[in-house]
């Protein structure tokens, strides 16, 4: 495995899709549920080895608000490997000062698994390491009328003047206030689109697509990914300076 291997300044957070569970089940013979199980191995994989390189932030979309739409037993499903993961990894995150956060609509959740995850995120409230982002119930979309509707209300309570809305207040009153917005978003199972995820953060992300799905993504290929990402140059829309 070659990730060179170290971590471009350039590259503090990475954001990624994790498509493809179930055609992996698919393609093994397997119901739907097992390669969310495969899927969850795969999360474990990716946690470690970004918090070994020493990236800063690592977004991971657990659960879509367009996720809800699907089979009840499904999403029950989804819903209990998530408790699974938050009780069997609390002590192994604490241990490796990764700080848990979550972003979504989580009101959503049920009461006794919001619970579990709001402790987990409190017993590693004091990590120094790596940020594990998970979204869960989370819509791009949602996010942003969210904030929107906060910057109304303080408007209308004249707490706020409209002229004085801009893209760093708006960005203040999004569910990653705090976080730097992702240098890089990668999107596993062969789709190209990015499913209503971070929109606004990612205005000048550089993104991978793999058709690799998700239960088989490895440290290797994430690895090589990163060595694209030092080949890339990132101009923020504005001109290189030697030109």
């Amino acid at each position: 495995m070659n990730v060179g291997n170290l971590l471009p300044s350039t590259l503090r957070h990475i954001a990624m899709i994790m498509d493809g569970n179930g055609r992996w089940a698919e393609k093994h013979g397997r119901p739907r549920v097992k390669g969310h199980e495969a899927g969850a191995k795969t999360v474990d994989r990716m946690v470690s080895y970004c918090s070994g390189i020493g990236l800063e932030v690592l977004t991971l979309y657990a659960f879509s608000s367009e996720n809800w739409q699907r089979p009840v037993f499904e999403v029950s499903a989804l819903m209990s490997l998530l408790r699974h993961y938050l009780r069997r990894e609390d002590k192994r995150l604490k241990k490796n000062n990764i700080r848990l956060r979550a972003i979504g609509r989580l009101q959503r959740l049920e009461p006794g698994l919001r619970r579990e995850l709001e402790r987990v995120i409190l017993d590693t409230s004091s990590g120094n390491g790596m940020i594990l982002n998970l979204a869960i119930s989370y819509g791009g979309r949602d996010e942003l009328c969210d904030a929107a509707a906060e910057l109304c209300r303080q408007v209308q309570n004249g707490e706020l003047r409209c002229d004085e809305i801009n893209d760093e207040l708006l960005s203040r009153h999004l569910y990653t206030a705090g976080l730097p917005d992702p240098d890089m978003m990668i999107r596993t199972g062969g789709e190209f689109r990015v499913s209503n995820f971070l929109l606004w953060q990612s205005a000048y992300t550089e993104l991978y697509f793999t058709e690799t799905l998700w239960p088989d993504f490895s440290a290797e290929e994430l690895g090589r990914i990163i060595d694209d990402f030092k080949c890339r140059e990132r101009r923020f829309g504005r001109v290189p300076e030697n030109k």
